[in-house]
């Protein structure tokens, strides 16, 4: 078997890997690409997948940064099967739709806009149409089920945590005689996570492939985030202005609802709307309240004693385009849940408009804001951003909460790890910004003997049974190590020289480092 690594690789988004095995051709996840306009840009190589020759997509779960391609592949000629859980299934089925209205009325917006200056048109991504087409390949499967694709070939879903239905992907195949096992962790969620049950436990494998989204910091407890969130929400309240938080609409928003619920339940803060202002949150919220067989214990505790988490007397949902224009107009505190969570789409970003030059409004952001996007500059203390070719002063108080995060930290990803027991386990740290995944890389070499590799966009890798992995000869081995040493030294050398060289400079000359170091670390193991 091999791999290629067509996204997800020193970058969070575009989850996607293309497997081969025998006869056998097919994805692990096939996510957009978002952010900055480079990292975006590779949403048009969807051609390089060669969607007519995959047989499978097997989908960890419904975020857009694992499933917003499958329109487009299915676009261009993919007519296998896609395998996935019954809830991701369900969530697709509205998340792709939106995503297709988004492509479509950016397409129509920069066409305007093309045609006034004397340029072509620009063509959508994916339409709704072609949404709606590959929901017809989707063929959902239970947690824990097992599917024999081939004969030497079966796959595994397990539960990850995370958002509804994410699954962990346990592929066992047999090559020459031997088994082996390659696990897709997909997202990992947090331990005592609201809503959702903890990640389940792996033991065996040959192969794993872990994301890293945040493998390089811990997380504030779930208690002092909630204080956070109090503390912004009740210093709205006194400025009377609104508390603006953009959300991701699957899992975070409903995370959200499940604690205010509970603040107001206990008197936290007084009476006061809460605009769910997200048509595909308020769907995905009535998914989630469908599928209570995906729930953790303490939530169907909740609902058997006849509570309603996701609900209360304060939550006003609003649907269309006026009911969304008319929060703008409402005078007094309010808190303001809008989709998109990294505030690069939507509604969200037309209720950034109008508070963030308020010095009393006050912005929450409870989610990871890739590089590129509005969300991260504003994260980063930008005085001033630009919205619908506005700009925009940051008057507005913002709190930063990663303590929400539906995201294991780097103590919760190694504590997963460790649960393997292969010592011979090869490693590839994925889904994870560059310097992020490197330092993750480092983390796990230092707690665990695993080989550990941090993949390049577009590598192909084979996944070799471990017998022929131990056959290698140790001379090979030796020879790269030379030349490893021979490296360091020339690099030591240019070190010297650089002097008063510039702060890019130096940073690209800490990643070669690193990358060095990560490269000796996994020869010594080799030698060994």
């Amino acid at each position: 078997m091999q791999i290629t690594f067509w996204g997800a690789t020193r970058t969070v988004t575009g989850s996607c890997f293309s497997l081969e095995h025998g006869r056998s051709r097919f994805l692990v996840d096939c996510g957009m690409f978002q952010g900055a306009k480079d990292i975006e840009k590779r949403n048009l190589l969807v051609s390089k997948y060669q969607p007519q020759t995959l047989q499978y997509i097997l989908l960890t779960h419904a975020h857009m940064d694992h499933a917003g391609l499958i329109p487009k592949v299915v676009k261009e000629g993919f007519k296998g099967k896609i395998i996935c859980t019954r809830a991701t299934f369900e969530l697709c089925r509205i998340m792709l739709r939106d995503s297709a209205h988004i492509q479509e009325m950016e397409a129509e917006w920069q066409t305007r806009k093309n045609i006034r200056s004397g340029l072509k048109p620009v063509e959508p991504l994916y339409t709704i149409k072609d949404a709606e087409r590959s929901l017809n390949f989707f063929q959902p499967v239970d947690p824990g089920e097992c599917l024999m694709i081939s004969p030497d070939l079966e796959i595994c879903f397990h539960k990850a945590g995370h958002i509804l239905g994410a699954s962990i992907l346990d592929i066992r195949f047999e090559e020459k005689g031997r088994k082996s096992r390659v696990v897709f962790s997909g997202d990992i969620g947090r331990r005592e996570a609201l809503i959702v049950p903890d990640p389940d436990i792996i033991e065996e494998a040959d192969f794993l492939l872990v994301e890293s989204t945040y493998g390089n910091r811990q997380h504030k407890s779930l208690e002092e985030s909630k204080s956070e969130l109090l503390s912004a929400i009740l210093e709205g309240i006194k400025n009377q202005e609104k508390i603006i938080i953009p959300a991701f609409a699957i899992e975070r928003t409903q995370e959200l609802l499940y604690i205010l619920h509970e603040f107001r339940k206990n008197g936290k803060y007084p009476s006061i709307p809460v605009f769910l202002d997200s048509p595909l949150a308020i769907s995905a919220t009535e998914i989630f309240k469908k599928h209570p067989e995906y729930f953790d214990e303490d939530m169907i505790r909740l609902l058997d004693q006849g509570e309603t988490p996701l609900a209360m007397s304060d939550l006003k949902y609003s649907r269309t385009a006026e009911e969304s224009v008319a929060i703008n107009q409402y005078k007094g505190p309010a808190i303001v849940i809008a989709a998109s969570g990294m505030c690069n789409a939507g509604r969200i970003k037309h209720h950034l408009k109008h508070n963030l030059w308020r010095s009393g409004a006050q912005i929450v952001i409870t989610g990871f804001q890739a590089e590129g996007t509005l969300g991260r500059s504003i994260v980063e203390g930008a005085k001033k951003v630009r919205i619908f070719q506005e700009d925009v002063v940051v008057r507005a108080r913002v709190h930063t909460i990663n303590g929400f995060s539906a995201h294991a930290d780097q103590d919760e990803l190694l504590s997963w790890i460790g649960n393997f027991k292969n010592p011979h386990l090869t490693i590839f740290v994925i889904h994870g910004e560059e310097s992020t995944s490197l330092a993750f890389a480092e983390a796990i070499q230092r707690a665990f003997p695993f080989q550990v590799q941090v993949p390049h966009w577009q590598e192909t890798i084979p996944l070799l049974p471990p017998k022929e992995k131990a056959a290698e000869k140790p001379s090979e081995a030796a020879e790269l190590q030379t030349l490893l040493a021979s490296l360091k030294d020339r690099l030591q050398a240019f070190d010297g020289q650089l002097g008063g060289a510039g702060t890019l400079e130096k940073e690209k000359m800490e990643e070669i480092k690193a990358f060095l170091k990560n490269t000796e670390s996994n020869l010594n193991r080799l030698m060994r």
